[in-house]
């Protein structure tokens, strides 16, 4: 979350077993279209974060040979 960003809470209505199932394809069909049409973007996106990730990790220590084996 950035810091000067506030939680929404969002109060949703009760519905049907039916309705809630309609809203639930709808929103799986937005977001299927979404990641169809900005696939590269995101994708590039992701691999961006992890390369970023694997340049930020601590070094890997030797095990001593006091260590006990995994």
């Amino acid at each position: 979350m950035k810091p000067n960003s506030m939680p929404v809470e969002i109060h949703l209505p009760s519905l049907s077993d039916e309705a809630a199932v309609a809203v639930h394809d709808v929103l799986n069909e937005f977001v299927l279209l979404v990641e169809s049409h900005y696939f590269a973007q995101i994708h590039r996106y992701y691999q961006d974060q992890f390369a970023n990730d694997l340049g930020q990790l601590p070094p890997l220590r030797q095990p001593s040979v006091d260590d006990p084996p995994c």
